[in-house]
């Protein structure tokens, strides 16, 4: 049910932040976070604070065989999605999009891409190292990875909050969406996004862009 609902919020809520990009670059907002959240009071008697729902721990291997771990988004801005080689609809166009992002972002080592196939036992590292090659990935900044297919279903369900569907990676279970999602330097969903509408991404950019200006502000 909480899936559903933050699916359902995703759609409703606007983008405010990018609007207010278009005004100036002094009324810069602070992105939502997204996901549950806990309060924690404290046993001193201090103001209360909010433990938020972030990224799970994770191991994949890139196109390149390389190991993808939470330790290679530590401290980084970075942009997920779930794809697969072979599919001739949404996954094209999220790609190309993606390709946006990097090529904005290509001098800036504090922000990264992770595109995760849902088709594994296909995409494997040299299929993927192809594809790569196709969008012109610089390396060191867009991953594709892959793996175990009952983890990447569990972090694209459970982490990334992809879909609402429910499944545990089986043989027959199968995830296919066209949903973008940036994650902060705390592993904290910050933004969902169409990976397949151009203004939807080009807020994406410009979203990062307020993520980066709230982190080289912080006192």
């Amino acid at each position: 049910m909480k899936k559903v609902l933050l699916l359902l919020t995703v759609l409703v809520i606007p983008g405010a932040a990018y609007l207010v990009l278009q005004t100036g670059k002094n009324n810069y907002q602070t992105l939502e976070i997204f996901g549950p959240k806990e309060p924690v009071v404290s046993t001193s008697g201090g103001t209360p604070d909010t433990v938020y729902h972030t990224i799970g721990d994770f191991s994949f291997i890139s196109q390149d065989s390389s190991l993808i771990t939470q330790e290679t988004v530590k401290g980084k801005i970075y942009i997920a999605d779930f794809f697969f080689t072979t599919c001739k609809s949404i996954c094209p166009k999220m790609s190309n999009n993606l390709m946006r992002v990097q090529n904005e972002f290509s001098d800036d080592a504090d922000v990264l891409l992770i595109s995760h196939t849902v088709d594994p036992e296909n995409d494997t590292p040299p299929v993927l190292a192809e594809y790569a090659e196709k969008h012109h990935v610089i390396k060191g900044k867009w991953f594709f990875v892959t793996g175990d297919k009952k983890q990447l279903y569990d972090v694209a369900r459970n982490s990334y909050y992809i879909t609402a569907m429910d499944g545990d990676g089986s043989a027959d279970d199968f995830i296919h969406s066209e949903k973008i999602v940036l994650v902060d330097k705390e592993r904290r969903i910050r933004g969902f996004y169409d990976g397949t509408d151009y203004m939807e991404v080009t807020r994406l950019i410009e979203e990062v862009k307020v993520l980066k200006w709230g982190y080289s502000n912080k006192k």
